[in-house]
């Protein structure tokens, strides 16, 4: 069975959300990093606290099924998923992968406090879209197109006053959608160039090992089975829009027969079903790793 796991970023977290976290797991990456996780609604305010937290349940999500004799043979991660993604194909270590996303986290935070996020308008092509970005945009008042999830799922990155008044175009265009997202950095953008430099030179000591499986890259969407492609893509993500759409359309055409949708939320659970029709999708959100598990054995038995 050829399976698929797929590795949202920021943006479905919700307080709670590590309550099934192996407490030695959590413990260690406290300890690791010299601060609490606390788990709440106010802590994910905090980006640090946030990223750090979803990175947190996906590994041990990662670990559970890696225990049950599951890997994966193609893996796709999302803006911060992009780190769960590496750690599945055994390319990043568990430590390392904790202490970038903090740095990660730290950075990005410390270059935008406050009055920069990310938007999502669903309903407008990339074209259309554009259109409305370019009659915003100021440099007082910056905002981007960026992550293309689908044909006409779209984000915006910027200033938030921007990102308002875009998405405010949007609806009056047919827009169905267009609201903020629940990230508080401009991620996806060239606001992010300067931390961007700064996470290279820190990866610069990370090893990188070789995949043992399928990666698929944020900036491309291109298959690569090498160290040095998923060292680019941890690194400048955070520049470069997710192109999300051409990742599903590549790994369409390794023919997977399952997907796995990891923790928090299901932001693609749609977009999957039109790309990949009723090809069977177990959802972590939904249910717990062992039900997951049951349930990939299950099909592989063909029942």
């Amino acid at each position: 069975m050829k399976a698929l796991w797929v590795f949202p970023g920021q943006g479905g977290q919700y307080a709670g959300m590590l309550k099934d976290v192996e407490p030695e797991l959590k413990k260690h990456v406290e300890s690791l990093l010299g601060f609490n996780l606390t788990d709440s609604n106010e802590s994910y305010r905090d980006s640090v606290q946030l990223q750090v937290g979803i990175e947190l349940l996906q590994v041990d999500q990662i670990n559970k099924m890696f225990a049950a004799g599951l890997q994966p043979d193609l893996v796709a991660g999302h803006s911060l998923g992009v780190f769960a993604a590496a750690y599945a194909v055994k390319s990043v270590s568990q430590d390392d992968l904790f202490r970038i996303v903090a740095d990660r986290a730290h950075l990005m935070q410390t270059a935008y406090p406050q009055d920069y996020g990310m938007g999502v308008v669903v309903g407008l092509t990339k074209k259309q879209l554009t259109e409305v970005v370019s009659k915003v945009y100021t440099d007082e008042n910056p905002v981007y197109v960026s992550n293309q999830n689908s044909a006409d799922q779209i984000c915006l990155s910027g200033k938030l006053s921007a990102i308002d008044k875009a998405n405010e175009i949007a609806k009056s265009r047919g827009a169905i959608i267009a609201k903020r997202l629940q990230v508080p950095v401009p991620s996806h953008s060239p606001l992010m160039n300067k931390v961007a430099k700064q996470l290279k030179k820190e990866l610069q000591n990370v090893n990188i090992a070789r995949p043992q499986g399928i990666y698929l890259t944020n900036y491309s969407g291109r298959a690569v089975r090498t160290a040095e492609p998923i060292r680019n893509d941890l690194t400048n993500n955070l520049i470069y829009p997710v192109y999300f759409e051409e990742m599903m359309n590549v790994a369409h055409d390794y023919q997977p027969n399952v997907i796995v949708n990891f923790s928090p939320g299901e932001p693609f659970r749609k977009i999957l079903k039109q790309k990949f029709g009723d090809l069977r999708q177990a959802n972590l959100n939904q249910m717990n790793v062992s039900d997951v598990v049951y349930l990939l054995h299950k099909w592989e038995r063909g029942n």
